[in-house]
Parts: structure tokens; C-alpha cells; sequence
């Protein structure tokens, strides 16, 4: 009984924060409207980075300390000081060099414009690498900073111990944070990215008004909102969610959400597509993390102005390897990707956490450029 109570008061202390009134625009706006400029024309979170393009191991640049918090952040430099300093060093080059491999870059170890390009595209906020290892492999080792060698081929990762939902628990319901007041065109969005899911797993997803009482809760949320993982404002970290069976699915309410139309067309560039970003997090709901293969749905980073929601093959096989197969899939997917098997006994990364229950690492960047 103490236990419920304590659980409903997180739920209610829960909703005291920073819950906002999200934008959410159709896509085919002539210009932007006086009530969002403001936002529309803010600097996105890591676009100073920019900066420092051509910069190379041994230099010192201004700013390179809030580059390196990045690379903490997302888990490629260890042990991280307390203040990183100013200097190109070799802790920072060995971190670039296993963020291109991730990303399918060329191996620079410099922060050529490709490599710059990806480090300022919003993303997840999950992190690429935990304790070590790196849950997206590109078909190569996924040993970083450790001795032993696991290999492995497969492109899609788990968290610890690849949890999921119980078999006991095949129909989800899913409920709104009510201080949202989500309209019916927005709630369908989420509806249309939970099928993409069910249309090749043996699980169904059931709308409930009872908040409360829902397996998936979701929320549009601005800045710190009660989590430990405060949002940034426009682009750099949009969403994050938790693994199973927190369902927990939090989206930073500051974003220009698109969410008719093609948003491909949308007047704003930092637009973005609200129905792929909710795909993508959905993923992380079911226990999948993220994959180096970049037609994926569960590849972290996403530009402005793009759709992505349709299932790649590796995002489909990872998933079925966590709930088998729906009896109605015909194994056809609009989206196919690819994924290099491995024959040599591999299995695939699981994704860590740095909380124990396994939740999503998100993390605000915007104190960074304070």
C-alpha cells in the first residue's frame, strides 16, 4: 500500500513540471507566424560547433570543452573530468574516431565537414555508448576501450539483459499527459506510429484516457522537467524514452512539430516531423536501441525537414528477435535497409545504462553555449 502511494505521488509530482503547450504546425505555412518567431529564429543547441570545422588533433580552440561534454554526454569519452579543457587531445580524438565509425563516416580523427555535419543534427538523446561499449557497430567490433573483442555484425542493440514486455502483457495502452490538451490530429500521430510497430510484432496498442493508469505515458515537456535530463530547446536532444516497462515517452515540447502535410515542403528549417521521432521512441519503449544503419528508423539522429517512419529490416529483425513475429506479416517492408548477417556465432550489442532501471539517456545542451 506505501508502495502505491509512493508511486502515485511521483506521478502527480511528475506532472508539476515544466509540462508545456507544444507547437505542433502544418506544414505548408507562407511565413511564420508572429506568435513563434521568436522561436523560429533561436540558434539550434550544438550549431556553434560549427565552428571548428578543420580543427585537428593538437590544436586548441576556444568551445572545444563543451564539444568534449558532448562526446561525454553521449558516452564516448570515459571517466570525464569535472572541466574538460580547451585542447585537441588524444582522449578527444579517440572519442571522433569511434563516432565516425558509428555513423559510417570516413575515419578522419578530425573534425571534417561530413563529421560536423552529423555532431549538429538533432538527435535521441540516448546514448551511443555505455561502460565502454558501443551498442552501434557498424558491422564492425563492437569493443571500444576494453581489451576483450566481441563480434558482431548485427546493427540493432538492446538494453542490459534486453528486457521487454511481459507475455502476459501483448495489449498496450498508451495515454496522454492530460496538461497537454492534445488535439485528436496530434493523438492520431502517435496512433499511426504505434501500428508501424504492431504491424510486425504480436502486440496491439490501445488509446486510454486514464493517464494515469497507462502502460506508455506520454508527454511534451520544456527544459527540466523532473527526470534528471532537461530538454534544449530547438533541435539538438528532441525526444527521449525508457526501457521496458517504465514507458516512459518524453518529447521536448519547444520543437516546431509538423504534423500534416509533407513536412519535407515546411517553411521553418528547424522543423520536424513529430509522427518519425515517435516511431524512433517507441523503439526504445520496446526495449530496441540504436542501430549504425541509417535507413533505420532506430538510427539516432535525425535532420530537420525529413520523414523517416517506415520500419527497416534491421529495425524489424531486432524487434521480432524481442516478440517473435505477428501471423499477419508478410515480411515486406516499405523501407527495406539491410543488415550484413553474421555466420560466426556474433550476437548482438545490448545497450547499457547509467541508471540502473535502464532509461534512455537524454541530456539538455543548452547551458553549454552560456
Amino acid at each position: 500500500m506505501k508502495f502505491q502511494v509512493f508511486v502515485i505521488t511521483i506521478w502527480v509530482f511528475s506532472l508539476s513540471f515544466a509540462s508545456v503547450s507544444a507547437r505542433f504546425l502544418p506544414n505548408n505555412i507562407t511565413g511564420i507566424p508572429p506568435w513563434i518567431l521568436h522561436n523560429a529564429t533561436k540558434t539550434a543547441a550544438w550549431e556553434a560547433f560549427t565552428r571548428f570545422a578543420g580543427c585537428r588533433p593538437g590544436e586548441r580552440r576556444d568551445g572545444l570543452s563543451k564539444l568534449k561534454q558532448y562526446f561525454s554526454y553521449f558516452g564516448y569519452i570515459l571517466n570525464s573530468p569535472s572541466n574538460f579543457t580547451e585542447d585537441f587531445d588524444d582522449e578527444l580524438e579517440k572519442a571522433l574516431r569511434t563516432y565516425q565509425q558509428n555513423f559510417n563516416l570516413n575515419v578522419t580523427g578530425e573534425l571534417d565537414d561530413p563529421t560536423l555535419e552529423h555532431i549538429v543534427r538533432p538527435r535521441c538523446g540516448n546514448a551511443d555508448i555505455i561502460n565502454g561499449t558501443t551498442s552501434m557497430n557498424s558491422g564492425r567490433s563492437s569493443s571500444f576501450h576494453t581489451t576483450e573483442h566481441f563480434h558482431t555484425t548485427a546493427h540493432y542493440s538492446f538494453f542490459p539483459g534486453a528486457p521487454r514486455w511481459p507475455s502476459n502483457q501483448r495489449d498496450l495502452t498508451y495515454g496522454f499527459l492530460p496538461a497537454n490538451e492534445l488535439t485528436d490530429e496530434v493523438k492520431a500521430i502517435f496512433t499511426s506510429a504505434f501500428q508501424k510497430w504492431s504491424a510486425v510484432i504480436p502486440l496491439t496498442f490501445t488509446q486510454t484516457d486514464s493517464y494515469f493508469l497507462a502502460d506508455i505515458r506520454i508527454g511534451f515537456y520544456g527544459g527540466d522537467h523532473g527526470d534528471g535530463e532537461p530538454f534544449d530547446g530547438i533541435l539538438g536532444t528532441l525526444a527521449h524514452a525508457f526501457s521496458p516497462t517504465s514507458g516512459r515517452l518524453h518529447l521536448d515540447g519547444e520543437e516546431n512539430w509538423i504534423v500534416s502535410g509533407d513536412v519535407t515542403t515546411a517553411s521553418l528549417p528547424s522543423a520536424v516531423d513529430l509522427e518519425s521521432v515517435a516511431v524512433h521512441e517507441i523503439g526504445h519503449l520496446l526495449g530496441l536501441g540504436h542501430s549504425s544503419v541509417e535507413d533505420a528508423v532506430m538510427y539516432p539522429s535525425i535532420s530537420s525537414r525529413t520523414k523517416k517512419v517506415e520500419l527497416a529490416n534491421d529495425d524489424i529483425e531486432g524487434v521480432q528477435l524481442l516478440y517473435g513475429n505477428n501471423p499477419d506479416f508478410n515480411g515486406t517492408t516499405t523501407n527495406s535497409g539491410s543488415r550484413e548477417r553474421d555466420t560466426s556465432g556474433g550476437v548482438p550489442s545490448y545497450l547499457g545504462s547509467r541508471w540502473g532501471l535502464g532509461v534512455v539517456f537524454a541530456v539538455g545542451f543548452g547551458s553549454f553555449f552560456l
